[in-house]
């Protein structure tokens, strides 16, 4: 088995998709609903098919987050990507240390609807595996 997407319902979905491409996702696809609903498909582009999907229902009125914690975005490397991000007009938080200095470095975004993403640069060792 294996993960291949995540779902997030937005509040306004023109909004949302300018900061995914901001963030640095590509559109797949649109699959409309005669109700004005809609599923807009993402990737980022190293992946090789949809990993976000953003669901837009106007009729549920905005999104309110209750429960959800945040997702994370793996990057090269992190400094650039706070810097490019910032160029854009987003706010990505500064780097975070979170298991050390040996350990990944994080930071933290938050989308238009209050979901948080996680950028992490892994350390050259790479991410934790299991054994």
């Amino acid at each position: 088995m294996k993960s291949i997407l995540f779902a997030l319902r937005v509040s306004e979905l023109e909004r949302s998709l300018a900061f995914y491409r901001t963030v640095g996702y590509v559109d797949l696809g649109t699959v409309p609903f005669d109700d004005g609903s809609s599923l807009v498909w993402l990737r980022l582009p190293d992946e090789p098919s949809v990993s976000l999907e953003l669901v837009h229902r106007p009729a549920d009125g905005p999104v309110e987050i209750g429960g959800f914690q945040h997702f994370a975005i793996e990057v090269a490397s992190l400094r650039e990507t706070i810097d490019r991000l910032a160029a854009a007009g987003l706010q990505p938080g500064e780097p975070e240390l979170p298991g050390g200095a040996d350990g990944p470095k994080t930071s933290w975004l938050t989308d238009p609807d209050g979901y948080r993403v996680e950028l992490v640069e892994w350390p050259p060792s790479g991410p934790p595996t299991v054994e």
